[in-house]
């Protein structure tokens, strides 16, 4: 049975922040550990020309709703553009990024389901992880494989 029996509650004002691997903020709204692994979710805020180096998620899809900004996503071989109310589903172990390619900066809703590599960013703020090689060893231990965990030996592949 799931423990996740009690409501997750993410007030304004009292929300958990923290930073993503390109530095970001990045305010956590529900973890793994609070839903039971069944889910994380989370709120980033991008500057313009930001976002994430192209990554695999091996353990969660991950669900993004774009609320300010122009996104460009990746996902395999599609690129595509997502403005204000876009939804996108990415799935496991497939490579993707994306980025905000507005002059303003952009803010997404982020689900991943499983719960687990909502943790990132909390582990990046609590270890003051300030290099890439540090953020990989965080990001392998969660199952996210990229050119920096691939480099370091830490994780086998990143294709698809």
């Amino acid at each position: 049975m799931s423990s996740f029996r009690n409501a997750v509650v993410s007030l304004p004002g009292k929300e958990r922040v923290a930073k993503t691997p390109f530095g970001a903020k990045v305010v956590i709204h529900a973890t793994a550990a609070e839903t039971g692994g069944a889910f994380g979710m989370w709120e980033t805020f991008t500057p313009p020309g930001h976002g994430p180096a192209p990554h695999v998620h091996t353990r969660e899809t991950e669900v993004f709703r774009v609320i300010r900004g122009l996104y460009r996503f990746q996902c395999g071989d599609e690129e595509f553009d997502a403005p204000p109310g876009t939804v996108v589903v990415l799935p496991p172990h497939v490579r993707h990024s994306w980025r905000n390619i507005s002059d303003e900066p952009g803010q997404m809703f982020g689900t991943v389901v499983p719960g687990g590599c909502e943790q990132l960013f909390i582990d990046i703020e609590a270890s003051a992880a300030d290099t890439p090689e540090k953020i990989a060893v965080i990001e392998a231990r969660l199952g996210i494989a990229n050119e920096m965990t691939l480099a370091l030996g830490l994780t086998g592949s990143i294709t698809s």
